[in-house]
C-alpha cells in the first residue's frame, strides 16, 4: 500500500510539474525526454543486472503496440494538463477501470453483470458532474482526459489478452524505448530548436525536465514492486490517492482548488472505479499478472 501510494504521488507530481514546465518549455521536448530518460535508465539497469539476455522479449510486436498505447495515453496527459486543472483532469482520466469493463465485454466477450454496468454508469455520471457540459468550465479540453482513459483502457484489455511471461523490467524498458522511437521523428520534424532551447534554458528547467522523467520511471517501478507483493484488488483503491495528491499539488503550485461540484464528481468516479476494479479482480480470483505494470498511466 505504501508503494502504490508513492506511485500515485509520483504521477500526480509529474502531471503538476508538466503543467508548470509547459509555461517555459515546449511540451514535446520534455515529453520526449520523459520516455528517453526511462529507456536510458532501464537499459543500464538491465545491462548491469543480466547483460544482453535481460533484454530478451518473446512478443516484440506486443511490446511495440503496448508501448504505443501508453505513449498515446501520456500524450493526452502532457498536453491535457496544459489546458485544464490537474485534479479535474486526473479524476476524469480515472474512468479507465470502468472503460476496461466496457471494452472487455465488447472485445473479449466477457460477461458484464448488472452491478458492473451500474458502476460504469455511475462513473460517467461522476465525469459529467466534473465536466458539466454546457457550462463552459472546460470546453473541448475534456477530450484529452477522456481520450487518455480510452487509450489506457485499450492498453489494459490488450495486455490482459496477450500478456505472457515477459519480464516486467524488460517491458518497462521497451515501454520507454517505444515512446522514444515514436516521439523522436515528431521532435525532429517540429520547428523546435532543440539544442538552442536546451542551451538557453536555465538549470532549473533542465532539472525539472529530468525530474519529470525520473518521476515517471520511478513511479512505474514502484508499481512493479507493489503488484509483486499484493493483489491488484487490494491495491486498486489506493490508486485513487492520485486525485487527492493532484488536488494538493494544484493548490500548492497553482493555487487552484476544485469547486464543490467537482469534488462531488471526483468522489463518485473514485468510488465507482475502485469498486469496479475490485469486482473484476475478485471475479478473476487471482493476483494481477506482474507484466501489467502500469496501473496508473503517465
Amino acid at each position: 500500500m505504501t508503494l502504490i501510494a508513492l506511485a500515485a504521488s509520483c504521477f500526480a507530481t509529474m502531471d503538476s510539474s508538466s503543467r508548470y514546465l509547459g509555461g517555459f518549455m515546449p511540451v514535446l521536448l520534455f515529453f520526449w525526454a520523459r520516455y528517453g530518460f526511462q529507456a536510458t535508465v532501464m537499459a543500464v539497469w538491465l545491462a548491469v543486472r543480466g547483460g544482453w539476455r535481460a533484454f530478451a522479449t518473446t512478443h516484440p510486436r506486443f511490446q511495440f503496440i503496448r508501448g504505443g498505447l501508453l505513449a498515446a495515453t501520456s500524450a493526452m496527459s502532457f498536453y491535457g494538463v496544459q489546458q485544464m486543472p490537474v485534479p479535474e483532469f486526473t479524476a476524469i482520466n480515472m474512468l479507465t477501470p470502468l472503460l476496461v469493463i466496457v471494452l472487455a465485454g465488447w472485445w473479449l466477450h466477457e460477461k458484464v453483470s448488472p452491478l458492473r454496468w451500474a458502476l460504469v454508469a455511475g462513473g460517467f455520471i461522476g465525469a459529467l458532474i466534473v465536466i458539466r457540459p454546457g457550462s463552459g468550465v472546460f470546453g473541448w479540453a475534456v477530450l484529452f482526459p477522456l481520450a487518455g482513459a480510452l487509450f489506457y483502457a485499450s492498453f489494459q484489455v490488450l495486455t490482459r489478452r496477450l500478456s505472457g511471461s515477459e519480464s516486467p523490467y524488460a517491458t518497462h524498458f521497451y515501454t520507454g524505448l517505444t515512446g522514444t522511437l515514436i516521439l523522436t521523428p515528431f521532435l525532429l520534424a517540429s520547428p523546435i530548436p532543440v539544442w538552442a532551447t536546451l542551451q538557453v534554458a536555465p538549470a532549473w528547467q533542465i532539472g525539472l525536465m529530468l525530474t519529470i522523467g525520473a518521476l515517471g520511471t520511478v513511479g512505474h517501478l514502484f508499481l512493479i514492486l507493489a503488484l509483486g507483493l499484493a493483489p491488484t484488488a487490494t491495491l486498486m483503491p489506493f490508486v485513487y490517492l492520485q486525485i487527492a495528491v493532484a488536488t494538493i499539488a494544484g493548490w500548492l503550485i497553482f493555487r487552484q482548488v476544485p469547486d464543490g461540484w467537482a469534488f462531488v464528481g471526483m468522489g463518485v468516479i473514485a468510488a465507482c472505479g475502485a469498486a469496479g476494479a475490485w469486482l473484476n479482480m475478485r471475479a478473476a480470483g487471482k493476483p494481477a499478472d506482474p507484466v501489467v505494470v502500469d496501473t496508473i498511466a503517465d
